[in-house]
């Protein structure tokens, strides 16, 4: 098991985290996420964006930059159901994790 298969669904919040804040883009969460510490490829963020957007936790949207399209990407009500929901249990999570630190 990777790291990226370990973090994935820490990945998916961050995702809806930012989604829920303005639209993102493949490359702009890609780098995002770089500052969080994950190394993401395009083959690992495009297809969970694409699997997020089946899911119905964000819809797309192209949008024309430079001559090139983009698919940007918003929270729908559904991601932000499960948004909450998972900071929930990210708090819990959490509180577990650091509870004898």
């Amino acid at each position: 098991m990777g790291n990226t298969d370990l973090y994935g669904g820490l990945i998916r919040l961050h995702i809806l985290h930012h989604a829920a804040r303005e639209p993102v883009f493949g490359l702009g969460i890609i780098d995002e996420l770089a500052r969080h510490g994950y190394r993401l490829s395009p083959g690992t963020v495009y297809p969970m964006l694409h699997s997020m957007e089946q899911a119905g936790y964000l819809r797309s949207r192209p949008r024309f930059v430079a001559g090139k399209t983009r698919r940007n990407y918003a929270i729908t009500a559904k991601g932000r159901s499960a948004l909450a929901a998972g900071k929930e249990k990210v708090t819990e999570l959490f509180g577990e994790l650091f509870e004898d630190a």
